[in-house]
Order: C-alpha cells, then structure tokens, then sequence
C-alpha cells in the first residue's frame, strides 16, 4: 500500500510541475509584461519582447516533455529529466538577484521551485 501512495504522490507532483510550467510558458506568450514582473525582472517598456517570447516557448516545451516522457517513458526517464531541468529555476534564481530583482522572489519562487523540483526527481526515481 505504501507503495501506491508513494507512486501517486510522484507521479501526481510530476503532473502538476509539467502542468505549472506549461501555464507559465503560456503567460510568457499571453502576457509577457505581467509574467516577467511575476518572474522577478519586470520587462523595460521599450524592450524586445522577442525575449519574451523565447521565455514562453522554453517553458512551454519543457512542460510538454515532461508530460510526453512521463506518459511514453515512465518515472525513471522523468526523474532524469526533472534532475537536469532544475538548473533552469536555479538559473533564474541568479537571474533574478543579478538583475536587480528581491531576494524574496529569487530565493522563494526560483530556488523554492528547484527545491520542489529536485524533491519530485526524487521521488520519481523511489518509485519503482
């Protein structure tokens, strides 16, 4: 039985991670300016948004792999993926504090979500 839970438990935070990224690869295309004041570095008005653009795209396709390899490869692909994936929220977590963002969003959003992340890896590669 605790197996079972162990395995929903995975596999559902591994739903929800995907799902998550997915949404915020979509607020990066939908509303660009929003989603980068969410993200820590509010974009300059007269910016590029192309580099908005690139942000939702990356996000987005890392959600839609992370679904496709949990549906078509199983947990230990998804593990290995999720772990190697972590360095984008660490990343952004350097981003943030190098760019002039608070500490509050670096530490509690990007670094939170690694932290999350890694634990879902971990997770994953228990179940067996």
């Amino acid at each position: 039985m605790e197996a079972d839970v162990l395995t929903y438990l995975a596999y559902g935070l591994a739903i929800v991670l995907n799902l998550f990224i997915l949404f915020i690869g979509a607020r990066f295309l939908l509303a660009p300016r929003a989603a980068a004041a969410g993200y820590g570095v509010p974009a300059r008005e007269n910016g590029d948004p192309a580099y908005l653009t690139i942000k939702g795209v990356r996000d987005g396709t890392y959600g839609v792999v992370g679904l496709a390899l949990l549906a078509f490869a199983g947990a230990q692909a998804e593990a290995w993926f999720m772990l190697a994936v972590a360095l984008a929220p660490l990343g952004d977590t350097l981003i943030v504090l190098r760019h002039g963002g608070s500490r509050a969003t670096a530490f509690g959003v990007h670094f939170a979500t690694a932290v999350v992340v890694l634990l879902g890896a971990g997770l994953l590669f228990a179940v067996r």
